[in-house]
């Protein structure tokens, strides 16, 4: 950043921090030149100009859960209505990322996938800090390691798994987007004032701080860093970041607009609050995405207190269930109203090596998936695996014509409804989908622990939404006494079912993943956790913000590297 200069001494043994900023996490001096004390006085202005403003927004939605509870329902907000029938739109869309047809996502770290998504042929990589990331001091800091240097144009990997096997970029490669945890998230290896650290903020900061100026030279053909915004529940949390690329850009001496955003509508009151969304961010947008796993989560959480409006079984709630359709439409009217990208969900499979039979059939469920996207006016859409984005960019491309997007497409003119976006979902209540819940949240909560956030289990790519899903839908079920069919039989979801099934659901995964990695595994703590949050009296909001605590490794000043 012009006047600014990075001031770590080489060999110190403790990160040289501005006043007010501590630094709690291990020492490590690849870790130093990213915590400079430049970079660092960057994040703690951030912090302390914006910290009341996310106080009050995350008050703000306590306070609409509780109405939700009370028997509200999620609506569109009177008092923005001129917003929603205004004739406005937002910045043009960048050269650079018009063409985003399919998208990977994966986290910052490890550092050869990191390689291999950027090589992967997908238009864009999103580089994820957040729901594909455990949040561990050195998950987090390799990932800023790695986003530099494959900004830079530097970033490799030799892999002495594989005979010492170099990996580096291609001479063309996907885009960089990148996504920082959202706003309810603390970052408690930085103290900021005594308090901890916003963790989007410690995400966003250190990578634009380090990143913007070779971003906007290079992939950004102009621009300065992308971005994926999670988790926001209202326009005033937009409001927030809008004001965080803002001071960005005054603080870089670039122009107000370079940076640019696509949000997640990932929570159910997001969807009612689209345009004003958009409208927050109308200099920074760069549209709208369906994070649908997240979105069915929220569902749930919403209505925790409604008992008619249980969910079936997981596997049914997918994008043919009427609220889902609805949400999806509305989002790419939306967005092609105010001329930016209305991106899709995502194809969770990754290839089954051992059987080419059923690995045709997944990819078949995912084409016909992508197709019901393009069609529905979808201008892009996510991949969790390489393999997956040849079949991806046919169905996209083929349906597209050469043309890098559908913006200009004609909008559907049906009307959609609140009633429309909140109809409870059609199906079965079963104890197998009990049972998956609990064998699949376990698994992935394991995982997590140990420090792994992007996780395969049974030819699915799962990340946190998965473990969201499981965990509130056992809770829901409970909570309401949902009466499950057990092959026929009909039972009554309760606590000593619950038990009983976590009991055998632990006996299968570890004859699933063997004795001694079981043994050597986080599973009987995950297991722990997993049936606490399930029996709770009360929901908790995120099932990764109780176990954080578990990660969080606070070293003293001074402690030196153990690598």
């Amino acid at each position: 950043m012009p006047g600014l200069h990075n001031t770590t001494p080489a060999m110190a043994q403790s990160y040289d921090t501005p006043e007010g900023v501590d630094i709690r996490g291990r020492y490590d001096p690849e870790f130093a030149a990213i915590l400079t004390r430049d970079a660092l006085a960057f994040v703690a202005g951030l912090q302390r100009e914006f910290r009341g403003a996310v106080r009050y927004a995350m008050e703000r939605r306590r306070e609409a859960q509780r109405r939700y509870d009370a028997g509200e329902l999620p609506r569109f907000d009177p008092s923005t209505r001129f917003v929603r029938e205004g004739d406005w739109a937002c910045a043009p869309v960048p050269p650079a990322i018009a063409d985003r047809t399919v998208e990977i996502t994966g986290p910052a770290d490890p550092r050869k996938m990191v390689i291999n998504a950027l090589n992967s042929g997908a238009k864009v990589f999103m580089a994820d800090f957040e729901d594909a990331l455990a949040p561990t001091w050195e998950n987090l800091m390799r990932g800023q390691v790695n986003l530099r240097d494959a900004v830079a144009g530097t970033i490799s990997f030799r892999d002495a798994a594989r005979g010492g096997r170099v990996y580096k970029l291609d001479e063309r490669t996907a885009k960089l987007f990148v996504r920082p945890r959202g706003w309810h998230l603390p970052e408690a290896h930085v103290l900021i004032d005594g308090e901890p650290a916003i963790g989007c903020l410690v995400d966003f900061g250190l990578y634009f701080f380090h990143s913007h100026a070779a971003f906007r030279a290079g992939q950004g053909a102009g621009f300065d860093p992308f971005f994926y915004l999670p988790k926001m529940e209202h326009s005033r949390e937009a409001r927030i970041w809008n004001g965080v690329f803002e001071r960005a850009e005054r603080v870089a001496g670039i122009e107000r607009g370079s940076i640019r955003a696509t949000v997640l509508v990932e929570t159910l009151p997001a969807v009612f609050q689209m345009d004003e969304i958009l409208h927050e961010l109308r200099d920074h947008s760069a549209g709208l995405n369906c994070g649908r796993w997240d979105y069915i989560f929220s569902y749930v959480k919403t209505f925790r207190a409604h008992p008619d409006r249980l969910l079936p079984d997981r596997a049914l709630v997918g994008m043919a269930q009427h609220f889902m359709r609805s949400y999806s439409h509305l989002l790419i009217r939306t967005c092609h109203r105010r001329r930016v990208h209305a991106m899709g969900g995502m194809a969770a499979q990754i290839p089954i090596k051992d059987d080419a039979a059923a690995n045709e059939a997944a990819l078949e469920l995912v084409r016909g998936d992508k197709l019901r996207e393009v069609r529905a006016g979808h201008d892009g859409t996510w991949a969790a695996h390489p393999g997956l984005i040849p079949a991806i960019r046919e169905v996209f491309e083929g349906h597209l014509g050469g043309k890098p997007n559908q913006i200009d497409a004609a909008a559907p003119v049906d009307a959609i409804t609140e009633e429309d976006l909140i109809q409870p979902p059609r199906g079965a209540r079963t104890v197998e989908g009990l049972r998956l819940n609990t064998r699949v949240g376990v698994q992935y909560l394991a995982a997590w622990l140990g420090g792994s956030g992007s996780v395969p289990l049974y030819n699915l790519m799962e990340d946190a939404a998965t473990a969201e899903i499981s965990r509130v839908q056992n809770w829901q079920w409970l909570r309401h006494g949902a009466v499950l069919d057990a092959g026929g039989v009909a039972v009554r979801a309760t606590p000593e079912l619950l038990a009983r099934v976590v009991e055998e659901e632990m006996a299968r995964v570890q004859a699933e993943v063997g004795a001694e990695r079981f043994r050597r595994g986080r599973y009987a703590e995950a297991g722990r956790i997993f049936i606490r949050q399930c029996v709770a009296p009360e929901l908790d909001d995120f099932l990764t913000l109780d176990a954080y605590g578990l990660m969080v490794v606070h070293h003293p000043r001074g402690t030196p590297s153990k690598l």
